[in-house]
């Protein structure tokens, strides 16, 4: 490559990090008062870092759009963020995927549950490939530190569910659909292990 192309790629990628960066910090301050309910509570930051994560590293992806949706991908339906701040800030492109991701908090839990597997093949190819790493990490999350009270079963059908939404974002991204199926087999190992053991 010559030194033309090679500046013209390191300032695309400078662009990316950046606005990968900005989005973080802007969802940072939006969940600062937020944790996981997992047992441990971890501050809710590190969730979206581990979807970001998760989707350059497993997913190969260093689509600017994409990475700074899956750091903004709760501030719709957790924070007061709207979506027109969002775009004003991120772009259309951001906010459409973050608002394809965004359950209705109106609705009961099971019909929110239930809307997830019904549209998830409907969503755009970012937006499958966002809902496949947020499973992965809650999936992660829910076996090493659960919320407290959740039950072997729970736990299980959680797994149950997260496994038909992902079905339905299939044909999205192969290398994140074999980390989703490496996590659901690590996962199911452990709570068969735990169920043995009388955890």
């Amino acid at each position: 490559m010559n030194e033309a192309g090679a500046g013209a790629e390191s300032g695309a990628g400078r662009d990316t990090v950046r606005r990968v960066l900005g989005a973080l910090e802007f969802a940072a301050a939006r969940h600062r008062d937020q944790r996981r309910k997992g047992a441990d509570a971890s501050p809710y930051i590190n969730h979206l870092i581990r979807v970001t994560r998760l989707l350059a590293d497993e997913g190969g992806s260093d689509d600017a759009v994409l990475l700074a949706a899956a750091a903004l991908h709760d501030t719709i339906e957790d924070t007061d963020t709207t979506g027109a701040e969002l775009e004003e800030r991120f772009g259309a492109a951001v906010r459409a995927v973050v608002e394809e991701v965004t359950d209705d908090k109106r609705l009961p839990k099971e019909a929110r549950k239930r809307h997830q597997v019904e549209r998830a093949p409907g969503l755009s190819l970012r937006a499958r490939q966002l809902k496949i790493a947020d499973k992965i990490a809650n999936v992660e999350d829910v076996v090493a530190s659960p919320p407290r009270g959740w039950t072997l079963a729970r736990r299980r059908e959680y797994l149950d569910w997260g496994a038909a939404v992902v079905a339905g974002c299939r044909g999205s991204n192969a290398d994140l659909e074999a980390c989703w199926d490496r996590t659901v087999a690590d996962a199911i190992e452990r709570l068969e292990r735990e169920s043995r053991e009388g955890r």
